[in-house]
């Protein structure tokens, strides 16, 4: 079975990447595609700052904590929604596409991408070449330089 890895984050070079994995791996029927998110770990005001906290502190630490968990769950849904509606509409059959993210905790994001993509076992990984943080590409350059620099033993295809 052909493993495909698409990377995503809901800026148009993942769309695009979906796009460009949907016109060309239409058809083929021993084909695995999982779309992956990695998502932002938990802000440091969430954390336990190490201090003993009482009944009442824990219980509204707690309560913060579930609001933005289900906020970045939303998030990732508006993210993987939109991917998986183009594959299918290109003909990729649903069954053939999976959906997994991750929260980035030591690891930043390229090495979660690069974890993955060789821990499944897959053949290809696809990815926009430009994400949906600017910023962060200005000042520590971009997931697609870290991935492809570190990716050794890995088909990478940036898609612009």
């Amino acid at each position: 079975m052909r493993k495909i890895l698409i990377a995503i984050d809901g800026s148009e070079g993942a769309s695009k990447a979906v796009d460009y994995a949907g016109k060309q791996f239409t058809g083929i029927s021993d084909l695995q595609i999982t779309l992956y998110h990695v998502s932002p770990g938990v802000p440091p005001e969430l954390w336990d700052d190490g201090h003993i906290l009482n009944e009442e502190e824990k219980a509204a630490r707690r309560k913060v904590l579930d609001k933005w968990l289900a906020n970045q769950q939303a998030k990732i849904e508006s993210v993987f929604q939109p991917a998986i509606e183009s594959l299918t509409q290109r003909g990729i059959n649903p069954k053939q596409i999976e959906t997994k993210s991750v929260s980035e905790s030591v690891k930043n994001t390229a090495e979660c991408i690069l974890a993955e993509a060789k821990a499944g076992g897959y053949q290809t990984l696809i990815m926009g070449r430009c994400g949906a943080s600017a910023t962060a590409h200005a000042l520590m350059g971009s997931i697609a330089n870290k991935i492809t620099s570190r990716g050794a033993g890995i088909a990478v295809c940036l898609v612009g």
